[in-house]
């Protein structure tokens, strides 16, 4: 199978559930893995908790206590003060994903959601890489 493509359009700073965008990429019935590849240095993916919006709203800020913008040591600057801690950031969540398929079902737990953190404060459009592999 070829590789896809998800686009994602942020509004800027905080995480963007894209279970649904990656639902659509599994073919019914088959079992496999789906791979997930950011293309971006100041973005990232987890797989977290989806049912609460308030679990999302504190890994956000979590991430954003870790690496805040007034940081004395920052000097990678010029794209704005979020630059470098967006940087930051990335390094601390996953950037690729192996993810299992049963029968056209993704196998995430009751409660799990796949995210794209993004971590600029301007709007972005966003690219994933996805490839699924069958048995």
């Amino acid at each position: 199978m070829a590789i896809n493509t998800i686009e994602i359009k942020t509004n800027g700073e905080g995480f963007v559930d894209i279970t649904t965008q990656i639902r659509e990429l599994i073919p019914k019935d088959k079992t496999g893995v789906l791979f997930i590849q950011n293309t971006h240095t100041s973005c990232g993916l987890v797989i977290n908790e989806s049912f609460d919006p308030l679990a999302k709203k504190d890994m956000e800020n979590f991430l954003k206590h870790l690496a805040p913008e007034n940081l004395k040591f920052i000097e990678h600057t010029d794209e704005g003060p979020d630059d470098s801690p967006s940087h930051m950031k990335a390094i601390l969540v996953q950037q690729t994903m192996s993810l299992l398929v049963e029968k056209g079902h993704l196998q995430l737990g009751q409660w799990q959601g796949v995210y794209l953190c993004e971590f600029r404060r301007s709007p972005k459009l966003r690219r994933i890489l996805t490839k699924f592999i069958s048995d």
